[in-house]
């Protein structure tokens, strides 16, 4: 019995000695640094204000940042996006990818290039998001707006996922949006809130102007998020950002093949085709399954990775596939 005491008198001695001197160590790293008055006057670091840009457009429409409550209003958003930096290291790392594939579509169809800011701050280029909400996709499309705007969704196909195909469906609406209130200011307010939240604040404030109307938080600070991240991404080395083009994330190169028919497993399927599951879901995140009813048969342009050009050309003989359905 003494023996026994002894031994869990030591133990416990041991553990009191363990833990003042872990507390000592801790007490004394968390002393401040004490700092010499040459070493001090090295840093070089500064938080400082932002100068507001004398000239700002949205899509070619001026903003009067003039009036105090305009100016005030883009510098929250500014200093934001600045001092948050590796959200935005990411926008411009992103941006670098998506932009090439967005770009040409807002031309094409007659959609002012500043646009492309809109699905940034929607989605943060992650194109998989979806919201508290339920939007999904770089456009952060509803499911009741994407199917009325042309888009597929059901459990296997959820085209708002789908990068050129949810980008054409945005343009439809906010080439709608503009017809409706000549100012593509509001297309881009009424692409957040919706047209009747809109309506309803310009009939009941009585005005024409985004910049005119009190709105909430959401609303009221969203077409100057999307300012904010336009003046940054075109001036990335004046706000403080230094992202080396090897750092950027690089366009995939895809190749593509139509498929008809049912498939019934997407894992064999990217295996013929010289790739991996993940990667190809990455490369069609539109696919929510990991196959293919396709009872209609309807056609479909999948995407594959750059060289499997290889393959897809190989006589039917010579790979054998057990993806399809029959």
């Amino acid at each position: 019995m003494k023996a026994n005491f002894f031994t869990k008198l030591l133990s416990v001695s041991a553990a009191v000695i363990a833990i003042v001197l872990v507390s000592q160590l801790f007490i004394h790293s968390s002393e401040p640094t004490v700092r010499t008055e040459n070493k001090t006057k090295d840093i070089n670091y500064a938080i400082s204000s932002l100068d507001i840009p004398a000239s700002v457009n949205f899509a070619g429409e001026e903003v009067p940042v003039e009036r105090y409550d305009v100016k005030e209003s883009f510098d929250r958003e500014l200093l934001v996006n600045t001092y948050w930096q590796s959200q935005t290291i990411l926008f411009i790392k992103r941006a670098n990818r998506y932009f090439p594939i967005i770009e040409p579509i807002l031309k094409e169809q007659g959609i002012p290039d500043d646009f492309k800011y809109l699905s940034l701050i929607e989605s943060s280029f992650m194109p998989r998001a979806k919201s508290p909400a339920g939007a999904v996709g770089l456009w952060q499309f509803m499911r009741a707006t994407a199917r009325e705007y042309g888009l597929e969704v059901n459990k296997e196909v959820d085209e708002r996922y789908h990068i050129e195909k949810s980008t054409k469906a945005a343009c439809k609406y906010l080439k709608k949006m503009h017809d409706h209130y000549g100012s593509w200011t509001l297309a881009a307010a009424a692409y957040n809130a919706g047209r009747s939240g809109i309506n309803r604040q310009l009939d009941r404030q009585k005005t024409k102007s985004y910049y005119d109307l009190l709105l909430g938080e959401e609303t009221g600070r969203y077409v100057y998020r999307i300012l904010a991240i336009k003046e940054i991404l075109n001036n990335t080395e004046l706000y403080g950002f230094h992202v080396k083009s090897d750092d950027l994330y690089p366009t995939i190169k895809t190749t593509e093949i139509e498929v008809k028919t049912g498939v019934k497993n997407f894992a064999d399927f990217a295996i013929k085709y010289g790739t991996t599951y993940k990667e190809f879901k990455n490369l069609n995140p539109w696919l929510r399954e990991a196959y293919l009813t396709n009872s209609g048969k309807k056609s479909y342009t999948i995407k594959l990775p750059q060289g499997s050009e290889s393959l897809i050309n190989k006589p039917k003989e010579a790979v054998k596939d057990t993806s399809a359905v029959k």
